[in-house]
C-alpha cells in the first residue's frame, strides 16, 4: 500500500480515543482528517484516574490552560506515591518525582549520602527531596526559582471520564469529526489485508488509511480482525484483577497516591476534588473475587458511593503494535497494571511516536518496524521497573509475597539490581520512561543497599561534606512551611 494517509480514523473514544484525536490533530493540522467513532452504549474501564509529569507535557502542546482543566477535571495534584507495606509490612517510602539533594559532576547525590552514612551520619535520601517533604507537609505551589535544586516536578489525579469529555471537547473544536455508531462489520482489502473501512450498525460506512484501534481489551482491529497475537506477561506481574470502587471525597486532599500492598496484590487511593478513587489490584490465583473485595472495602477511608466493579486483565502487550494500517492505542496494545500510573501516559507517547513517525506519502515498512521497536521498548522497560517492586521484598506472610521474592525476572532487571548492589550504579538503558531518580528511590525504598560508593564521594574532607549535606537539607526545608496546603491551593489557583 502506498498510497498517501488523508484521513485517520479512530475507533473508540475514552481516554484514548481522545488524546489521540487531540494530540495527533494538533501535530498534524489541516493536513490530514480525523474521524473518531465510538458510541455512548459502551462503557470505558475508566480507571486511569492518577498520571505522571508528562501529562503536563500533554496539555501544553494541546494549549489547555492548568486552571480551567483543574476546574473541569476535578483534578488534584500528585507529587509522587507513597508505598505502603511493599519492603515489609509498616515500612512506607515515597517514590517522588523530583531529584533528592544536589549531585557533584559525575558523582550521583546518593553517593555523597551512602558515603556520610558510613561516617554516622543517619540521614537519609528522602530528607533532601524536595517532593518527599511537600507531600508530607500537604502543601503544594509552583517554586518560583532558577536553581534545578529547588525543581518540584509534579503530576495530575483526575477524574477521567471527565478528562475524556473535555478533550472531546477540545478535539471538536479543531476539527475532529465524531461518529456515533457501534461496529458491524469491518471491510478489508483481500490482496494487502489493510482495513479499508468500518461498517456501523446504523448503516454508515467510515473509510480511512490509517486506523488507530482504541477499542480497549476486545482489540476489534488489532486482534479480532488483524489476528496480531498477544506476548503474555502473566508470568512476571502475576495480578489479573481490578475493583474499583468510588467513594465520598476525605476532607483533606493528599498530594499523593497511596499504594496500600495486601497479601495477594495492592490498593489504590487516589484523591480528586470531589470523591476518592479506590480500588485493588490481586492475583486471582492467591485470591478470591470475594477476599479481594473483602480486603477493599474493609480498608476504605470514606464511604463508597457505589458498588464494586470487577476487571479482568492480562499483563502484556501486542506483538506488533503497528500492523498493516493499523495501530494499537491504549489498552488494545498491551496492559501494565497501574501500579506506576503509566497507562494515559503510554496512550500520549505512542501518538508522539506516530508523529515522528507518520507515513504521509503511504504505509512503510520501515517505519512501522521502527514503531514497533520503539514501542516493545518502552514496554519492557516500565515492565522490569514494576518487576522490582513485586520481587524486591522481604515480606513472607503470604504465597504471593513468597512467589514474587523467587520468581525469575528478566536479565535486564537483575542487571540493573546487581550493578546498584554493587557501587551505587544505576544503568537506565536510552528513552527509559523512568529516570535514576526513580530507580534510586524503589530501589532504596525496596530495601536494595550499595556496598560501595564511587570514589569521587571521597573528593572533599569529612567537615566538607557535612557542611554541604547541611545546607542542602536546609535549602530544601526553607520553602515548606511557606507554601499554601494542598487544598488552599486548589480553592486559589481554580477559582
Amino acid at each position: 500500500m502506498n498510497s498517501s494517509v488523508n484521513k485517520v480514523v479512530i475507533l473508540g473514544g475514552g481516554t484514548s480515543g481522545w488524546i489521540s484525536a487531540a494530540l495527533l490533530k494538533k501535530i498534524m493540522g489541516s493536513t490530514i482528517a480525523i474521524e473518531l467513532v465510538e458510541s455512548d452504549d459502551i462503557g470505558t474501564i475508566g480507571v486511569g484516574e492518577a498520571t505522571i509529569p508528562p501529562i503536563r507535557d500533554l496539555n501544553n502542546v494541546l494549549g489547555i490552560n492548568e486552571a480551567d482543566f483543574l476546574r473541569e477535571t476535578k483534578a488534584t495534584i500528585k507529587l509522587g506515591i507513597n508505598f505502603e507495606n511493599w519492603k515489609s509490612q509498616g515500612h512506607s517510602y515515597l517514590h517522588g518525582f523530583g531529584a533528592a539533594g544536589k549531585s557533584l559532576p559525575f558523582c550521583p547525590f546518593h553517593h555523597l549520602l551512602k558515603r556520610a552514612n558510613q561516617l554516622e551520619d543517619d540521614s537519609h535520601l528522602w530528607q533532601y527531596d524536595l517532593n518527599h517533604l511537600c507531600a508530607k507537609a500537604g502543601r503544594f505551589a509552583q517554586i518560583k526559582s532558577h536553581d534545578p535544586i529547588m525543581n518540584l516536578p509534579y503530576a495530575y489525579h483526575f477524574d477521567a471520564g471527565l478528562y475524556a469529555k473535555y478533550l472531546r471537547k477540545y478535539s471538536e473544536k479543531i476539527g475532529v469529526i465524531r461518529t456515533e455508531g457501534l461496529v458491524e462489520h469491518v471491510e478489508q482489502c483481500s490482496t494487502s489485508g489493510y482495513i479499508k473501512s468500518l461498517h456501523l450498525k446504523n448503516g454508515r460506512v467510515i473509510s480511512g488509511d490509517l486506523f488507530l484501534d482504541c477499542s480497549g481489551f476486545k482489540g476489534l482491529l488489532i486482534q479480532e480482525k488483524l489476528r496480531t497475537g498477544y506476548e503474555d506477561w502473566s508470568h512476571l506481574l502475576q495480578c489479573d484483577r481490578a475493583i474499583a470502587v468510588p467513594s465520598e471525597r476525605l476532607e483533606q486532599t493528599l498530594p499523593y497516591t497511596r499504594s496500600i500492598a495486601h497479601t495477594a496484590g495492592w490498593q489504590w487511593r487516589i484523591p480528586l476534588q470531589h470523591r476518592n478513587g479506590n480500588g485493588m489490584v490481586y492475583s486471582s490465583s492467591h485470591c478470591s473475587e470475594q477476599q479481594a473485595i473483602d480486603t477493599l472495602m474493609n480498608n476504605l477511608t470514606s464511604k463508597a458511593i457505589a458498588d464494586p466493579k470487577v476487571i479482568k486483565f492480562q499483563t502484556g502487550r501486542r506483538y506488533q503494535q503497528w500492523n498493516k494500517n493499523v495501530l494499537a492505542i491504549g489498552l488494545s496494545s498491551g496492559f501494565l497494571e497501574p501500579l506506576e500510573s503509566t497507562s494515559i501516559h503510554l496512550v500520549q507517547s505512542a501518538i508522539v511516536r506516530l508523529g515522528h513517525l507518520f507515513p504521509h506519502h503511504g504505509i512503510d515498512s520501515l517505519l512501522v518496524d521502527e514503531y514497533n521497536k520503539q514501542s516493545a521498548l518502552e514496554f519492557e522497560q516500565i515492565r522490569d521497573f514494576l518487576v522490582l517492586h513485586y520481587h524486591a521484598t522481604e515480606r513472607t506472610d503470604s504465597d504471593f509475597w513468597q512467589d514474587m521474592r523467587h520468581m525469575k525476572i528478566p536479565d535486564s532487571l537483575a542487571l540493573k539490581i546487581e550493578m546498584f548492589k554493587h557501587n551505587g550504579r544505576l544503568t537506565n538503558t536510552k528513552n527509559d520512561l523512568f529516570t535514576e531518580h526513580s530507580w534510586l528511590q524503589v530501589m532504596l525504598g525496596q530495601g536494595i543497599v550499595p556496598q560501595d560508593y564511587h570514589p569521587l564521594a571521597n573528593s572533599m574532607s569529612d567537615e566538607k561534606l557535612a557542611v554541604m549535606l547541611r545546607k542542602i537539607k536546609e535549602i530544601k526545608q526553607e520553602p515548606i512551611d511557606k507554601l499554601p496546603t494542598h487544598d488552599e491551593f486548589l480553592a486559589m489557583f481554580c477559582s
